[in-house]
């Protein structure tokens, strides 16, 4: 499974006022993983910023004035992403703007959901907290992703802490409650058992309780109804029978 998550700084707030993409930073997961790829780039919008929209990112027309157009760079981005899932933050917002750049170089290059699956985290954050903030910084604070040298939007430093978020906000361990994962700004910690060999005998086996069976069935209760009505480890043939009844 490959995963690009990405974003993009841009010139303004709308794509259709014709503000244009001025940054583009990618961080690449596999099985969940940072590959160690990434793919980050400046561009010049050739045109002026919206009132604010500097000041956001800390770019300015002069710095970006000698960086390469987006029509340079648009195969070589392209070629990053390709057949990837791109997880985004708001995703509407940088697909939009990918979408508006690509239309500028002609049909040929289509939009963006041709060539990419597009994952947003924005979304998910909304079912897992809602009613609550779930911009990147308050998901970082609620997550425990640090996020302290933050001081301007930057397209792949936000890339870099949206890995962060995403992994932790889709980590399966916290649906099932372990080790207080879903306390925020607590650090985790890998443990490592070791085990001696022991001789060969009977294995004790320990019979639980009527109390922790019936706390066990409420655990998976909770789990049924956040997956939607089964949890993997349900016996598919115990349901097919419990549904017909």
């Amino acid at each position: 499974m490959r995963q690009i998550i990405l974003d993009t700084e841009t010139t303004g707030l709308e794509w259709k006022k014709g503000n244009r993409v001025v940054e583009i930073g990618c961080v690449e997961l596999l099985e969940r993983r940072p590959s160690g790829r990434t793919y980050h780039q400046y561009i010049n919008p050739q045109r002026d910023f919206e009132q604010g929209a500097a000041e956001v990112t800390g770019l300015s027309l002069d710095f970006l004035s000698d960086k390469p157009l987006f029509a340079d760079i648009a195969d070589e981005f392209l070629a990053f992403v390709d057949g990837a899932e791109l997880i985004i933050h708001n995703a509407a917002f940088d697909i939009g703007f990918l979408d508006y750049e690509l239309s500028l170089l002609g049909e040929r290059y289509g939009r963006m959901r041709d060539r990419v699956q597009v994952e947003d985290s924005l979304l998910l954050a909304r079912q897992r907290f809602p009613g609550q903030r779930n911009s990147l910084d308050a998901l970082c604070k609620r997550l425990g992703v640090d996020n302290a040298h933050r001081q301007l939007h930057g397209a792949l430093l936000d890339a870099q802490l949206l890995c962060d978020v995403y992994l932790n906000l889709t980590a399966g361990q916290r649906e099932i409650g372990f080790g207080g994962m879903d306390e925020p700004g607590q650090a985790t910690t890998s443990v490592v058992q070791v085990f001696t060999t022991v001789a060969a005998g009977p294995r004790p086996r320990v019979q639980p309780s009527a109390e922790e069976l019936a706390a066990h069935e409420a655990r998976l209760a909770k789990l049924r109804k956040k997956a939607g009505g089964q949890c993997l480890w349900d016996d598919p043939e115990a349901l097919l029978e419990a549904a017909a009844v």
